[in-house]
């Protein structure tokens, strides 16, 4: 159908193949409070032994850390080569699909989304805050961290991106059925080295 957006890019995960050592090295790390905070934040309301699912879990660092904290994880990434280092380096299984392919129903008590979904293009990304609504429990929690901005296109690595304003998230978030409850605004410096405003969302079903 014209005007659907591809499933997945295929120059972005093209990037992360060639870049997912590098990428693993530099970003597979828990580096601040902050970061430990927003974990805490996500995970605080899920029961004991719950059941999480990285969306877009890339190296699988997040996904150690909600495991060693005792819950049950599952996680998907798009790039094979990513799925790899995150069993290899975590022992993570990961399927590797496209983030449309979620279907569960009222399956997860959270999903955590860090910096993942900032890859989709806007047109498909109410399609999938809908899809992560419809797979959590009834109060489930959900994490996503973006960048701030406006437009999509790509990076200067060839990485496409969407960029939202903060507001424009909450109001997405509204719509697809969620309350958020906490937001935290911060800048770092990713693969492609530039410094970037991002924000972290967490909100339940």
């Amino acid at each position: 159908m014209a005007g659907t957006p591809p499933r997945t890019d295929s120059e972005t995960i093209a990037v992360y193949t060639r870049s997912a050592d590098a990428y693993a090295k530099g970003f597979a790390e828990i580096t601040d409070v902050d970061q430990a905070a927003d974990l805490s934040a996500f995970l605080g309301p899920i029961p004991d032994g719950g059941l999480v699912l990285d969306l877009g879990c890339g190296p699988g660092q997040w996904a150690a850390a909600i495991r060693d904290q005792g819950y049950v994880v599952e996680a998907t990434d798009a790039t094979t080569a990513m799925a790899e280092l995150a069993a290899q380096r975590f022992g993570i299984d990961v399927r590797v699909e496209p983030f449309d392919a979620l279907s569960a129903v009222a399956r997860y008590d959270g999903v955590w989304a860090n910096f993942s979904l900032l890859h989709a293009p806007r047109a498909a990304f109410p399609g999938h805050l809908a899809r992560v609504h419809r797979a959590l429990k009834p109060g489930g929690m959900f994490h996503i961290g973006m960048k701030l901005g406006t437009d999509e296109g790509r990076d200067h690595l060839g990485r496409f991106y969407a960029y939202y304003e903060e507001d424009e998230l909450k109001t997405l978030l509204s719509q697809a059925g969620f309350t958020t409850t906490r937001t935290r605004r911060g800048h770092g410096k990713g693969l492609a080295g530039t410094d970037d405003t991002f924000a972290i969302l967490t909100a339940h079903a």
